[in-house]
């Protein structure tokens, strides 16, 4: 399964970041841990949202429309 997901930082609550993996429970570690320059000054973090797909190229393709204008927008109304 690959997971397309939402993070918000706790400690800036205007923050948010999509991502997608294959094992959520260790990515969220790694996040949480300082790992992931993109991450790393905004943590600690919390999942909003994560959706499963079967299909990895699905997956991939709903990760790059959420960091897109409307996706951002999509995900603003509906996450």
């Amino acid at each position: 399964m690959y997971i397309v997901y939402s993070l918000q930082s706790i400690s800036h609550p205007d923050k948010y970041y999509i991502g997608s993996t294959e094992d959520l429970t260790e990515r969220l570690v790694t996040h949480n841990a300082g790992k992931c320059v993109h991450t790393s000054k905004f943590g600690p973090w919390r999942l909003m949202v994560s959706i499963q797909f079967s299909d990895k190229s699905k997956a991939l393709a709903f990760e790059r429309y959420l960091k897109s204008g409307s996706g951002r927008a999509f995900a603003k109304k509906h996450f």
